[in-house]
């Protein structure tokens, strides 16, 4: 029985003790300073009756004890011991094995999953909504999801029910049962896990030979490897920075992730700003020849914009590898690592949009982003130094993204061998998942190169885990006021992003059927 029960089930009116002795109990390994420590968190605390010392086997009748469950510390302590509970599997896997993080490195992990080379195809949105309105959805869109960040950061924890969500299926379980989490949670939550680490593959192995020719030259006489040798090659680098053990493990990784990260953003703005406007841009919205064409043109752009914005599948999970209590609750620092991230993606993002569309127009590639945008335009006239090293970054990033975006998989791979075998899972078995993992989805990005053909329809499905499901369980576990002025916000933005994902998902069927998917199996180029 758990520790809300037991003090619960204390009688409410005192009982004259017995004068029947009872057995000592044993003695606790550790101070009562210790309960609330990080490092016994990793442990199954001990019970209520646990934290007692040894029972007095003298009895005393001339006064009798008030039960804990009706003195005033009653609620807080209660509080506190629940927050502290563990589920005893959870110190066994990847996600919260080590709970010693920090308002720093949250600032890091969220950095190095919200940033990536999906913000290099922001420009593309802009050839078709224009300067204005091109600017304004790509403000609400980040205002939206920093909104419903900052929702998942708050739902994190319940300090009425002792309770931490530590990961996004759980919190999602909590508030409309396991049913309706398998149904629409599972498979997008899955999907931006895996389907992330195929396409860091495809854009890692794609990147690194475009490294491999920028280094060697044009005079290089060395036979260069195919793209699947080069997607080989990304994916071992991978799985061998994978074996690091845990989510605060890869702290450091999450920091080298975001450097880059905002490093080739930067560098590839600011070397178009630089080079000048091309000859004859222009910036005249490009319009479609018939109505619905058009309609779906603007659908296709609101979509680039929404998607340029990731993570939230992982915040609940960066945010459980923090310490947590009543007093000290983990949303604080979550928050403020939540916020520098977020200042530093801005800084990114807006100036690679609006930079990227001021230096090429309607010039940049429809199907390409900034960066194919630099090679082509630019591939000459640019110091092959910067050309290289941004396409350095590039390959560090993906490298780096791999292992938070693979952390849930991995986390439920073990999670499934702890819960049959009762124990943690073992170094050499941990190291075969994940290299299963790794070269699995190598398989898929060789044998399936077309999937980026369904990268809209699967991404609309995927769109209310950012956009529309943290408003509807705010709803469902905080219960605003009816009518108030929260339950209107989330409400309408609930409903409104599961119509955009909905409009999202018919405008990808649409272009699909319109323009065909061209099926070419283990042909990557």
């Amino acid at each position: 029985m758990d520790g809300q029960n037991e003090i619960k089930s204390a009688p409410l009116t005192p009982r004259t003790p017995t004068t029947t002795t009872t057995a000592a109990a044993p003695p606790i390994s550790i101070l009562p300073s210790e309960y609330h420590c990080p490092s016994f968190s990793r442990s199954p605390l001990l019970s209520i009756d646990d934290h007692a010392g040894p029972a007095n086997t003298t009895p005393k009748t001339s006064r009798p004890r008030t039960p804990l469950s009706i003195t005033p510390l009653a609620s807080p302590l209660r509080k506190a011991l629940q927050m502290t509970k563990l589920d005893p599997h959870d110190a066994w896997l990847p996600i919260t094995e080590s709970r010693n993080g920090n308002a720093y490195y949250a600032a890091f992990h969220t950095l190095c999953s919200g940033i990536g080379i999906q913000a290099l195809v922001l420009p593309v949105a802009f050839t078709i909504l224009g300067w204005v309105w091109a600017i304004i959805c790509l403000t609400l869109a980040f205002i939206w999801q920093l909104y419903t960040l900052y929702l998942l950061v708050q739902l994190h924890e319940s300090t009425e029910a002792g309770v931490r969500y530590s990961r996004y299926l759980t919190l999602f379980a909590a508030a409309f049962g396991e049913k309706l989490t398998k149904l629409l949670a599972a498979f997008p939550i899955m999907y931006l896990s895996a389907a992330t680490c195929v396409t860091l593959i495809i854009i890692g192995g794609s990147t690194l030979k475009i490294f491999f020719q920028i280094v060697c030259g044009h005079t290089c006489t060395a036979k260069p490897l195919t793209t699947v040798e080069w997607y080989l090659v990304f994916t071992s680098l991978a799985v061998v920075l994978s074996q690091l053990p845990n989510l605060n493990s890869i702290a450091g990784v999450s920091l080298i992730g975001a450097i880059t990260a905002v490093s080739y953003c930067t560098l590839i703005w600011a070397v178009s700003v630089a080079e000048g406007r091309l000859p004859g841009v222009s910036y005249d919205p490009v319009h479609a020849g018939s109505k619905i064409s058009r309609v779906f043109g603007v659908l296709n752009a609101l979509g680039i914009i929404a998607f340029a914005f990731r993570g939230h599948n992982l915040i609940l999970e960066i945010q459980a590898t923090m310490p947590s209590s009543e007093k000290h609750p983990s949303r604080v620092p979550m928050w403020k690592g939540v916020k520098f991230a977020y200042l530093l993606i801005a800084m990114c993002l807006f100036p690679l949009a609006i930079g990227g569309y001021w230096a090429y127009g309607q010039k940049i590639p429809e199907n390409g982003s900034m960066l194919t945008a630099l090679y082509t335009y630019h591939g000459r006239d640019t110091s092959q130094f910067l050309l290289g090293l941004t396409s350095l970054f590039v390959i560090i990033n993906a490298v780096s993204s791999f292992q938070i975006y693979g952390m849930p998989t991995f986390d439920d791979m073990e999670s499934k061998y702890t819960m049959r075998k009762k124990q943690p899972c073992p170094w050499w078995l941990r190291a075969i998942f994940r290299a299963l993992f790794g070269y699995i989805n190598f398989f898929i990005a060789v044998a399936l190169p077309f999937l980026s053909s369904f990268a809209g329809l699967i991404g609309g499905l995927s769109l209310p885990v950012t956009l529309a499901y943290p408003s509807f369980m705010w709803l469902k576990i905080r219960k605003p006021k009816v009518y108030g002025l929260m339950w209107w916000v989330n409400w309408g933005l609930g409903v409104l992003g599961i119509g955009l994902s909905g409009l999202l998902v018919g405008a990808s069927l649409y272009v699909m059927i319109d323009t065909g998917v061209k099926f070419s199996f283990f042909n990557p180029h």
